[in-house]
């Protein structure tokens, strides 16, 4: 069942204005991000792409209220993240949107079935809800025949499928992806990658994905260039020349 984001049509569903973030360690400053500014659509896959240390994943992180900016402002289904108190926040999080790590960040006493059930409950579903959900999404992902398997009897592919089924079980407007491909061999990379594309077209899901990975460019509806903490293009494949961004 398609998903609809709280947000008029034409509207961002993230916006970020004028961010700033920096982290210090000792002496050492680092500013990570540069005074960004960002929107980004309703129901598109869009790709952040850059070297090693350009800021994706701290912008990932930002966008998705996980770390907090030290200035500029950051929207998020018309709420402003900087805004709401920590039990707010978290309460956003659990109930719009999803995650997927490069580390898969599964528990490895749960079964597959265990591990997509557990968000679940907590936003208040019950147990039967629950179950019918997680067994609905691990059969979205090619797993319905892997369900009682724990984290040590799955490969990495699998693994990274039973995080995806996870965060689509909670039916979010929003999936933020952070490096999902890395950790996996080309065959199982190309699997996540189809995946995360079919979400964003069957389920109207905004995908947010960190990557270095070149083959999501020709899935992502827009990719986006980052280096030094700012916004160094913004294209979408097949749609002519990338607009470049002013420093």
């Amino acid at each position: 069942m398609p998903h609809t984001a709280a947000t008029t049509p034409g509207t961002p569903i993230l916006r970020a204005e004028g961010v700033c973030k920096a982290f210090e360690s000792g002496r050492q400053h680092t500013q990570v991000l540069d005074h960004l500014s960002l929107a980004i659509d309703p129901g598109e896959l869009t790709l952040i792409s850059g070297p090693s240390g350009c800021g994706k994943s701290t912008l990932l992180a930002v966008l998705s209220g996980l770390q907090k900016v030290d200035s500029g402002r950051v929207y998020a289904l018309g709420s402003e993240l900087g805004q709401l108190d920590l039990r707010a926040l978290e309460n956003f999080r659990l109930q719009h949107t999803g995650f997927v790590f490069q580390g898969f960040n599964l528990f490895p006493a749960l079964t597959a079935l265990e591990q997509v059930e557990l968000p679940l409950t907590h936003m208040g579903l019950s147990r039967q809800e629950a179950r019918e959900r997680a067994r609905h999404s691990l059969e979205e992902v090619g797993l319905s025949h892997r369900v009682k398997l724990r984290p040590s009897e799955l490969s990495g592919g699998e693994k990274q499928r039973v995080a995806i089924a996870r965060a689509l079980a909670k039916e979010p407007e929003l999936l933020f992806a952070d490096e999902p491909t890395s950790a996996l061999d080309a065959a199982n990379g190309q699997t996540i990658i189809d995946i995360l594309h079919t979400i964003a077209r069957t389920h109207g899901t905004t995908v947010l994905c960190v990557s270095h990975d070149p083959r999501l460019v020709a899935h992502a509806d827009r990719v986006l260039a980052m280096e030094d903490g700012r916004i160094l293009s913004d294209r979408r494949p097949g749609a002519g020349a990338p607009k470049e961004s002013s420093p």
